[in-house]
C-alpha cells in the first residue's frame, strides 16, 4: 500500500471513531438518566399505613421512575423529627395542630397544604373479651384494670381519647388505668393481646384487625374534629415528583382508596 493510502486509511478510521464517540455518549448519558429513579420520604402517621401501602403500590406502576418511602410514626413524633431537620419530602399528619407547626416555622407553604380526610374515634377491645364494655361509661367499672390510648402529647388519637374522657367526665376517674402507647398502632396491638381490657384508637385502625371489636364511638362533639393534613416541605430536593405525588392525593381514584380504608373525606 503506497503512503497516500496510508495516510487516507489514518484519517478515515480516526474520523470514523470520533463520530462513533460522538454518536454513543449522548444516548448511554439519556439511557442513564432515563432508568434514574428518584425516592421520596413521606413522614405519615402511622394510622395512614396500610392505606399508603395500598395506594404505593399503584403510584410505582404508574411511575416507574418513582420510588415512595414511608416514615410511619405519630404526627407529633414526626413534626418533632421534621423541625430538626430530619429528611422529607412530604408531611401526612393526623392532625392540624402538629401540621400547622411546621407551616409556622416556614417548613410549608400554606398554598402547598390541604386538609385530605378526616377520621373516627372508637373504643375496641379483644374479639375474644369477656368483659362486659358497650359504652365509655363501662371503663370506670372495678373490674376493669388497663385501658390503652396513644400519648396524648405526641399521638393525635391520644389527645382526641384525652378530649372525649374530659367532655365525657371519666378523666378524672380513668386516668390511674392508662396505659400509654407511642403510637395508635401500638394502642391497637395491646387491645389484640389482651395486654389491657380496651383501648381507644381510630375507625381505620380498628377496621383492619381481625382481633379486636368496636364496641362504642366517641360522638364528634366531644372531641376536636380530626383532621389529616398533607403538604410539600418546602426543602424538598425533589419538588417535581413531591408535587406530582401531593397532587395524586387528591385525585378523586386516591381519595375513594382512602374511603375504603375507612377514612372520611373531607367536606
Amino acid at each position: 500500500m503506497d503512503l497516500k493510502k496510508t495516510v487516507y486509511l489514518v484519517l478515515f478510521l480516526f474520523l470514523f471513531s470520533i463520530l462513533s464517540a460522538c454518536g454513543e455518549n449522548p444516548s448511554n448519558d439519556k439511557n442513564a438518566s432515563s432508568k434514574k429513579t428518584t425516592e421520596l420520604t413521606i413522614s405519615a402517621a402511622a394510622s395512614l399505613k396500610d392505606a399508603l401501602t395500598d395506594i404505593q403500590k399503584t403510584y410505582e406502576k404508574e411511575h416507574s421512575n418513582v420510588k415512595l418511602r414511608f416514615n410511619f410514626g405519630a404526627s407529633g413524633t414526626l413534626q418533632q423529627q421534621i423541625s430538626q431537620g430530619a429528611p422529607a419530602d412530604l408531611f401526612f399528619s393526623a392532625a392540624e395542630d402538629k401540621f400547622d407547626v411546621l407551616v409556622k416555622e416556614g417548613m410549608i407553604k400554606k398554598s402547598e397544604g390541604i386538609n385530605l380526610v378526616g377520621n373516627d374515634v372508637v373504643l375496641v377491645v379483644p374479639k375474644d373479651s369477656e368483659a362486659k364494655i358497650s359504652t365509655f361509661t363501662d371503663l370506670s367499672k372495678s373490674s376493669i384494670k388497663k385501658i390503652s390510648i396513644g400519648t396524648p402529647e405526641a399521638v393525635p388519637a391520644g389527645s382526641y381519647a384525652k378530649e372525649s374522657f374530659k367532655n365525657m367526665k371519666l378523666w378524672n376517674t380513668l386516668q390511674s388505668k392508662l396505659v400509654y402507647a407511642k403510637d395508635v398502632r401500638q394502642v391497637l396491638s395491646y387491645v389484640e393481646t389482651g395486654n389491657v381490657d380496651a383501648g381507644v384508637v381510630y375507625k381505620t385502625d380498628a377496621l383492619i384487625s381481625k382481633k379486636v371489636q368496636i364496641v362504642a364511638s366517641a360522638d364528634p362533639k366531644t372531641h376536636s374534629p380530626i383532621v389529616y393534613p398533607v403538604g410539600i416541605i418546602k426543602d424538598t430536593k425533589h419538588k417535581k415528583e413531591a408535587k406530582a405525588f401531593y397532587q395524586y392525593l387528591q385525585k378523586p381514584s386516591t381519595v375513594k382508596t382512602l374511603e375504603d380504608y375507612g377514612f372520611k373525606k373531607n367536606s
